[in-house]
Protein backbone atom coordinates (compact mmCIF):
# COMPACT_ATOMS: atom_id res chain seq x y z
CA UNK A 1 0.00 0.00 0.00
CA UNK A 2 0.78 3.47 -0.70
CA UNK A 3 1.13 6.01 1.66
CA UNK A 4 -0.19 9.49 0.83
CA UNK A 5 0.63 12.55 2.44
CA UNK A 6 -2.80 14.90 1.47
CA UNK A 7 -2.44 18.65 2.25
CA UNK A 8 -5.29 20.56 2.56
CA UNK A 9 -7.26 17.22 3.34
CA UNK A 10 -10.10 19.27 5.50
CA UNK A 11 -11.11 21.16 2.54
CA UNK A 12 -13.48 20.61 0.00
CA UNK A 13 -11.59 18.59 -3.13
CA UNK A 14 -9.09 17.65 -0.68
CA UNK A 15 -11.75 15.75 1.58
CA UNK A 16 -13.46 14.48 -1.27
CA UNK A 17 -10.30 12.52 -2.39
CA UNK A 18 -9.24 11.55 1.49
CA UNK A 19 -12.80 9.25 1.21
CA UNK A 20 -12.38 8.39 -2.13
CA UNK A 21 -8.70 7.37 -1.76
CA UNK A 22 -8.86 5.29 1.49
CA UNK A 23 -12.52 3.61 -0.19
CA UNK A 24 -10.74 2.04 -3.04
CA UNK A 25 -8.73 0.29 -0.12
CA UNK A 26 -4.67 0.48 -1.74
CA UNK A 27 -3.26 3.83 -0.20
CA UNK A 28 -2.91 4.65 3.42
CA UNK A 29 -3.37 8.60 4.07
CA UNK A 30 -2.11 10.81 6.18
CA UNK A 31 -4.16 14.31 5.92
CA UNK A 32 -2.72 17.70 7.04
CA UNK A 33 -4.90 20.51 7.19
CA UNK A 34 -4.44 23.95 8.71
CA UNK A 35 -8.08 24.25 9.57
CA UNK A 36 -8.47 27.72 8.63
CA UNK A 37 -12.31 29.31 7.77
CA UNK A 38 -12.49 26.30 4.53
CA UNK A 39 -10.63 23.58 6.46
CA UNK A 40 -13.53 21.57 8.38
CA UNK A 41 -12.66 18.39 10.32
CA UNK A 42 -16.27 17.54 10.05
CA UNK A 43 -15.78 16.41 6.42
CA UNK A 44 -13.51 13.81 7.28
CA UNK A 45 -15.96 12.72 10.53
CA UNK A 46 -16.78 8.91 8.41
CA UNK A 47 -13.33 8.12 8.16
CA UNK A 48 -11.60 9.88 11.59
CA UNK A 49 -10.92 6.54 13.18
CA UNK A 50 -9.60 4.32 9.60
CA UNK A 51 -7.28 2.08 10.49
CA UNK A 52 -5.09 3.54 7.48
CA UNK A 53 -6.08 6.96 8.09
CA UNK A 54 -4.19 9.97 10.57
CA UNK A 55 -5.24 13.92 10.71
CA UNK A 56 -2.81 15.98 11.68
CA UNK A 57 -3.75 19.75 12.31
CA UNK A 58 -0.88 21.95 10.71
CA UNK A 59 0.59 24.40 8.35
CA UNK A 60 2.30 23.79 4.83
CA UNK A 61 4.64 26.49 5.87
CA UNK A 62 6.11 24.51 8.89
CA UNK A 63 8.99 22.81 7.67
CA UNK A 64 9.95 20.90 10.13
CA UNK A 65 6.71 19.63 10.49
CA UNK A 66 6.13 18.66 6.54
CA UNK A 67 9.79 16.66 7.02
CA UNK A 68 8.44 14.64 10.78
CA UNK A 69 5.60 13.64 8.61
CA UNK A 70 7.22 12.67 5.45
CA UNK A 71 9.68 11.12 7.42
CA UNK A 72 8.26 8.93 10.28
CA UNK A 73 5.16 7.91 7.53
CA UNK A 74 7.66 7.00 5.29
CA UNK A 75 5.45 8.66 2.05
CA UNK A 76 5.53 7.26 -1.16
CA UNK A 77 3.78 10.56 -2.63
CA UNK A 78 2.50 14.12 -1.25
CA UNK A 79 -1.03 15.22 -3.23
CA UNK A 80 -1.24 19.24 -2.76
CA UNK A 81 -4.53 20.53 -2.57
CA UNK A 82 -3.78 23.17 0.70
CA UNK A 83 -4.81 26.72 -1.14
CA UNK A 84 -6.28 29.81 -0.25
CA UNK A 85 -9.06 29.72 -3.37
CA UNK A 86 -11.22 31.74 -2.90
CA UNK A 87 -10.94 34.83 -5.39
CA UNK A 88 -12.95 37.56 -3.82
CA UNK A 89 -10.91 36.84 -1.00
CA UNK A 90 -8.04 37.07 -2.86
CA UNK A 91 -8.70 40.47 -4.40
CA UNK A 92 -9.57 42.15 -0.73
CA UNK A 93 -6.20 40.52 0.57
CA UNK A 94 -3.67 39.18 -1.42
CA UNK A 95 -1.19 38.62 1.46
CA UNK A 96 -2.72 34.99 2.78
CA UNK A 97 -2.83 33.53 -1.26
CA UNK A 98 0.65 34.01 -1.51
CA UNK A 99 1.84 32.92 2.17
CA UNK A 100 -0.36 29.88 1.45
CA UNK A 101 -0.35 29.21 -2.31
CA UNK A 102 3.62 30.28 -3.02
CA UNK A 103 5.46 30.13 0.04
CA UNK A 104 3.85 27.22 1.44
CA UNK A 105 4.23 25.17 -2.02
CA UNK A 106 8.35 26.06 -1.82
CA UNK A 107 7.98 24.40 2.05
CA UNK A 108 6.56 21.58 0.64
CA UNK A 109 8.85 20.64 -2.68
CA UNK A 110 11.99 21.80 -0.67
CA UNK A 111 11.09 19.27 2.22
CA UNK A 112 9.76 16.65 -0.29
CA UNK A 113 13.46 16.88 -2.04
CA UNK A 114 15.39 16.53 0.56
CA UNK A 115 13.00 13.28 1.63
CA UNK A 116 12.86 12.00 -2.18
CA UNK A 117 17.03 12.15 -2.41
CA UNK A 118 17.01 10.05 1.56
CA UNK A 119 14.74 6.89 0.27
CA UNK A 120 15.56 4.30 -2.21
CA UNK A 121 12.07 3.64 -3.19
CA UNK A 122 10.27 6.46 -5.93
CA UNK A 123 8.34 9.27 -4.72
CA UNK A 124 6.09 11.90 -6.52
CA UNK A 125 4.71 15.19 -5.89
CA UNK A 126 1.13 16.21 -7.30
CA UNK A 127 0.23 19.43 -7.32
CA UNK A 128 -3.37 20.24 -7.83
CA UNK A 129 -4.20 23.56 -9.78
CA UNK A 130 -6.94 25.22 -11.65
CA UNK A 131 -7.25 26.29 -15.05
CA UNK A 132 -7.51 29.86 -14.05
CA UNK A 133 -4.07 30.10 -14.52
CA UNK A 134 -3.82 30.39 -17.86
CA UNK A 135 -6.60 33.51 -17.66
CA UNK A 136 -10.05 34.03 -20.15
CA UNK A 137 -10.73 32.43 -23.26
CA UNK A 138 -12.96 34.12 -26.03
CA UNK A 139 -16.04 32.87 -27.18
CA UNK A 140 -14.17 29.79 -29.25
CA UNK A 141 -11.10 27.48 -28.13
CA UNK A 142 -9.92 25.48 -24.53
CA UNK A 143 -6.89 25.58 -22.73
CA UNK A 144 -4.72 22.76 -23.38
CA UNK A 145 -1.63 22.10 -21.25
CA UNK A 146 0.71 24.43 -23.75
CA UNK A 147 -1.76 27.25 -23.18
CA UNK A 148 0.79 30.33 -21.97
CA UNK A 149 -0.15 30.95 -18.64
CA UNK A 150 -2.36 34.86 -18.13
CA UNK A 151 -3.61 34.69 -14.67
CA UNK A 152 -6.00 37.52 -14.01
CA UNK A 153 -6.60 37.90 -10.17
CA UNK A 154 -4.69 37.54 -7.36
CA UNK A 155 -5.87 33.73 -6.70
CA UNK A 156 -5.12 32.68 -10.11
CA UNK A 157 -1.57 34.43 -10.20
CA UNK A 158 -0.92 32.55 -7.06
CA UNK A 159 -1.60 29.01 -8.54
CA UNK A 160 0.98 30.27 -11.39
CA UNK A 161 3.61 30.53 -9.75
CA UNK A 162 3.51 27.25 -7.42
CA UNK A 163 2.69 25.41 -10.69
CA UNK A 164 6.18 27.17 -12.34
CA UNK A 165 7.81 26.75 -9.03
CA UNK A 166 7.05 22.42 -9.06
CA UNK A 167 7.75 22.89 -12.61
CA UNK A 168 11.16 24.21 -11.90
CA UNK A 169 11.82 21.28 -9.10
CA UNK A 170 11.27 18.59 -11.64
CA UNK A 171 13.81 20.37 -13.81
CA UNK A 172 16.58 21.55 -11.73
CA UNK A 173 16.56 18.85 -8.85
CA UNK A 174 15.13 16.00 -10.54
CA UNK A 175 12.23 15.68 -7.84
CA UNK A 176 9.03 13.61 -9.57
CA UNK A 177 6.42 15.98 -10.18
CA UNK A 178 3.10 16.26 -11.89
CA UNK A 179 0.60 19.05 -12.02
CA UNK A 180 -2.97 19.22 -12.92
CA UNK A 181 -4.79 21.78 -13.68
CA UNK A 182 -9.30 21.42 -13.32
CA UNK A 183 -12.25 22.94 -14.35
CA UNK A 184 -14.74 23.90 -11.37
CA UNK A 185 -15.74 21.07 -9.41
CA UNK A 186 -18.94 20.17 -7.49
CA UNK A 187 -20.06 17.97 -5.09
CA UNK A 188 -20.50 17.25 -1.11
CA UNK A 189 -18.22 18.99 1.38
CA UNK A 190 -17.64 22.46 -0.74
CA UNK A 191 -17.97 25.50 1.34
CA UNK A 192 -20.92 27.49 1.35
CA UNK A 193 -19.63 31.21 0.13
CA UNK A 194 -19.01 28.93 -3.36
CA UNK A 195 -22.12 29.38 -6.62
CA UNK A 196 -23.34 26.03 -5.59
CA UNK A 197 -23.98 25.37 -1.90
CA UNK A 198 -24.58 29.13 -1.78
CA UNK A 199 -27.43 29.46 -3.99
CA UNK A 200 -28.85 26.00 -2.80
CA UNK A 201 -28.97 27.47 0.64
CA UNK A 202 -30.15 30.66 -0.14
CA UNK A 203 -33.20 29.45 -2.26
CA UNK A 204 -33.99 27.40 0.75
CA UNK A 205 -34.18 30.61 2.83
CA UNK A 206 -35.76 32.82 0.42
CA UNK A 207 -32.85 34.81 0.48
CA UNK A 208 -31.34 36.58 -2.88
CA UNK A 209 -29.42 34.84 -5.16
CA UNK A 210 -26.41 37.27 -6.29
CA UNK A 211 -25.38 36.91 -9.64
CA UNK A 212 -22.45 38.99 -10.88
CA UNK A 213 -23.11 40.84 -14.08
CA UNK A 214 -24.99 39.74 -17.23
CA UNK A 215 -24.28 35.87 -15.78
CA UNK A 216 -23.08 34.49 -18.70
CA UNK A 217 -19.25 34.00 -17.68
CA UNK A 218 -18.95 30.15 -18.76
CA UNK A 219 -17.13 27.57 -16.97
CA UNK A 220 -16.82 24.26 -17.49
CA UNK A 221 -18.14 21.77 -14.65
CA UNK A 222 -16.41 18.48 -13.26
CA UNK A 223 -17.68 16.28 -10.20
CA UNK A 224 -15.38 16.23 -7.89
CA UNK A 225 -15.29 12.47 -7.47
CA UNK A 226 -14.66 12.78 -11.06
CA UNK A 227 -11.61 14.92 -10.18
CA UNK A 228 -10.16 12.50 -7.26
CA UNK A 229 -10.76 9.76 -9.99
CA UNK A 230 -8.11 11.56 -12.31
CA UNK A 231 -5.95 12.53 -9.77
CA UNK A 232 -5.14 9.16 -8.63
CA UNK A 233 -4.84 7.78 -12.68
CA UNK A 234 -2.46 10.75 -12.75
CA UNK A 235 -0.50 9.83 -9.49
CA UNK A 236 -0.02 6.62 -10.82
CA UNK A 237 0.70 6.62 -14.47
CA UNK A 238 1.53 10.22 -15.13
CA UNK A 239 4.93 10.79 -17.01
CA UNK A 240 6.72 13.17 -14.49
CA UNK A 241 7.59 16.66 -15.17
CA UNK A 242 4.46 16.58 -17.31
CA UNK A 243 0.86 18.42 -17.05
CA UNK A 244 -2.37 17.04 -16.82
CA UNK A 245 -5.66 19.42 -17.86
CA UNK A 246 -8.89 17.82 -16.12
CA UNK A 247 -12.36 19.15 -17.16
CA UNK A 248 -15.82 17.88 -17.33
CA UNK A 249 -16.89 18.38 -20.40
CA UNK A 250 -19.69 20.65 -19.29
CA UNK A 251 -19.88 24.27 -20.07
CA UNK A 252 -22.72 26.21 -18.72
CA UNK A 253 -22.79 29.82 -18.45
CA UNK A 254 -23.05 31.01 -14.45
CA UNK A 255 -26.92 31.94 -15.16
CA UNK A 256 -27.69 28.40 -16.40
CA UNK A 257 -26.29 27.31 -13.78
CA UNK A 258 -28.45 28.98 -11.70
CA UNK A 259 -31.37 28.54 -13.00
CA UNK A 260 -30.47 24.37 -12.99
CA UNK A 261 -30.05 25.09 -9.12
CA UNK A 262 -32.93 26.49 -8.28
CA UNK A 263 -34.89 24.20 -10.68
CA UNK A 264 -33.71 21.25 -8.95
CA UNK A 265 -34.46 22.83 -5.50
CA UNK A 266 -38.10 23.46 -6.77
CA UNK A 267 -38.66 19.89 -7.38
CA UNK A 268 -36.76 18.87 -4.28
CA UNK A 269 -38.07 21.25 -1.96
CA UNK A 270 -40.40 23.40 -2.97
CA UNK A 271 -41.53 26.74 -1.82
CA UNK A 272 -45.27 27.81 -1.32
CA UNK A 273 -43.69 31.51 -2.17
CA UNK A 274 -43.19 29.91 -5.94
CA UNK A 275 -40.05 29.30 -7.86
CA UNK A 276 -36.44 29.72 -6.30
CA UNK A 277 -35.83 32.02 -9.71
CA UNK A 278 -37.77 34.82 -8.76
CA UNK A 279 -34.86 35.73 -6.12
CA UNK A 280 -32.25 35.82 -8.48
CA UNK A 281 -30.45 39.62 -8.16
CA UNK A 282 -27.66 40.75 -11.24
CA UNK A 283 -24.84 42.22 -8.89
CA UNK A 284 -22.38 44.66 -9.95
CA UNK A 285 -19.57 42.10 -11.56
CA UNK A 286 -16.77 41.85 -10.20
CA UNK A 287 -12.81 43.25 -10.96
CA UNK A 288 -11.34 40.98 -13.32
CA UNK A 289 -13.80 38.62 -13.63
CA UNK A 290 -12.88 36.28 -16.50
CA UNK A 291 -15.30 35.75 -19.56
CA UNK A 292 -15.31 32.48 -20.00
CA UNK A 293 -13.38 29.14 -18.89
CA UNK A 294 -12.66 25.70 -21.01
CA UNK A 295 -10.77 22.69 -20.69
CA UNK A 296 -9.33 20.57 -23.34
CA UNK A 297 -8.67 17.09 -21.20
CA UNK A 298 -7.69 15.01 -24.64
CA UNK A 299 -4.19 14.31 -23.06
CA UNK A 300 -5.45 13.06 -19.89
CA UNK A 301 -7.75 10.56 -21.96
CA UNK A 302 -5.20 9.37 -24.44
CA UNK A 303 -2.28 8.85 -21.85
CA UNK A 304 -4.26 7.60 -18.54
CA UNK A 305 -7.92 5.91 -19.99
CA UNK A 306 -9.29 8.95 -17.56
CA UNK A 307 -13.00 10.35 -18.91
CA UNK A 308 -15.77 11.95 -16.45
CA UNK A 309 -18.31 8.75 -15.11
CA UNK A 310 -20.53 11.34 -14.32
CA UNK A 311 -23.44 12.91 -16.25
CA UNK A 312 -23.38 16.91 -15.41
CA UNK A 313 -27.31 16.96 -14.62
CA UNK A 314 -27.02 13.03 -12.78
CA UNK A 315 -23.67 15.11 -10.58
CA UNK A 316 -26.04 18.12 -9.93
CA UNK A 317 -29.09 16.39 -8.85
CA UNK A 318 -26.98 14.49 -6.30
CA UNK A 319 -25.28 17.32 -5.33
CA UNK A 320 -28.04 18.85 -4.33
CA UNK A 321 -29.62 16.14 -2.48
CA UNK A 322 -26.52 16.45 -0.61
CA UNK A 323 -26.58 19.90 0.50
CA UNK A 324 -30.23 18.89 1.30
CA UNK A 325 -29.42 16.03 3.43
CA UNK A 326 -27.19 17.90 5.20
CA UNK A 327 -28.59 21.24 6.61
CA UNK A 328 -26.50 20.31 10.12
CA UNK A 329 -23.15 20.33 8.24
CA UNK A 330 -24.15 23.76 6.51
CA UNK A 331 -25.46 25.46 9.52
CA UNK A 332 -22.34 24.79 11.95
CA UNK A 333 -20.24 26.11 9.24
CA UNK A 334 -22.69 29.25 9.10
CA UNK A 335 -22.38 29.19 13.41
CA UNK A 336 -18.56 28.57 13.77
CA UNK A 337 -17.38 30.86 10.63
CA UNK A 338 -19.56 34.10 10.73
CA UNK A 339 -21.35 33.36 13.88
CA UNK A 340 -24.01 35.60 14.15
CA UNK A 341 -23.66 36.80 10.34
CA UNK A 342 -25.67 34.51 7.78
CA UNK A 343 -24.11 33.39 4.51
CA UNK A 344 -24.75 35.60 1.49
CA UNK A 345 -21.10 37.31 0.44
CA UNK A 346 -22.22 37.17 -3.32
CA UNK A 347 -21.74 35.13 -5.90
CA UNK A 348 -18.64 32.79 -6.83
CA UNK A 349 -18.14 31.40 -9.50
CA UNK A 350 -14.85 29.95 -8.24
CA UNK A 351 -14.93 25.99 -7.15
CA UNK A 352 -11.79 24.65 -7.01
CA UNK A 353 -10.95 24.32 -2.88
Amino acid sequence: MQTLLVTGGAGFIGSNFVHRALALGAHRVVTLDKLTYAGNVANLTSVMQHPAHRFVEGDICDGALVETLLRDHDVDAVLNFAAESHVDRSIDSAGPFVQTNVVGVQVLLDASRRHARDRAKPFRFVQVSTDEVYGSLGAEGAFTESTPFAPNSPYAASKAAADHLVRAWHHTYGLDTVRTNCSNNYGPYQFPEKLIPLMVLNALEGRALPVYGDGLNVRDWLYVEDHCDALLAVLRGGRAGEAYNIGGNAERTNLAMVHALCDLVDAMAPSPAGSARRLITHVKDRPGHDRRYAIDASKIRAELGWEPAHRFDDGLRATVRWYLDHRAWCDDIAARVYRRERIGLGSSTEAKG
